[in-house]
């Protein structure tokens, strides 16, 4: 465990990748599973999601250090909380969950708002909230670890080399297919 106070660059650095690997794995794996393409394409979300072939949402992991930098200005506020000790990873999970999720404070699907205000099906709603789940628990998990855990050089090595593909894979795609269409 981390015996002296970690630092603001040392908690968001490390949350700005595990935020952009945990995204995009966890992305990639329900746009598989749960065949987006389909689900997006249908009337009720059409007017609401980009299509699956957008090159903004083939850009969408390269957004995503921009997320994890304000995750990680809140972690860092909640340091003492989420760093020290056996819990943080609950702590950090269940404030993503009720917060960032459930308590949103506009209608987004799955959130209260969402359910009360928008005509997306409840049942669709709720099954979206599969993939953010999981995608926040690992965040969780993943953070506190690497952040208590400074020593785990593992950890920097493996994170760091998928943070690099998660970025240079959509970079390359998106490169790509200006050339192919261009």
């Amino acid at each position: 465990m981390y015996s002296r106070r970690p630092t603001f660059w040392g908690i968001t650095l490390k949350t700005i990748v595990v935020h952009t690997v945990t995204y995009f794995a966890v992305g990639l794996l329900a746009f598989t599973l749960f065949d987006y393409t389909t689900r997006f394409a249908d009337p009720s979300m059409h007017g609401l999601m980009r299509q699956t072939d957008d090159p903004l949402v083939a850009a969408g992991p390269l957004f995503q250090p921009i997320r994890g930098l304000l995750f990680g200005m809140v972690f860092t506020m909640l340091r003492d909380t989420l760093f020290r000790g056996r819990g943080g990873w609950f702590t950090m999970w269940v404030m993503l969950v009720l917060v960032g999720i459930f308590s949103t404070f506009g209608p987004t699907p799955g959130s209260v708002e969402g359910m009360i205000y928008t005509t997306l099906p409840i049942t669709g709603q709720v099954f979206g909230l599969i993939e953010v789940l999981l995608q926040s628990l690992l965040l969780s998990v993943i953070t506190t670890y690497w952040v208590s855990h400074p020593k785990a050089k593992w950890l920097n090595w493996v994170l760091g080399i998928l943070f690099a593909l998660v970025l240079i894979l959509p970079s390359l795609g998106l490169l790509l297919s200006q050339f192919s269409t261009g």
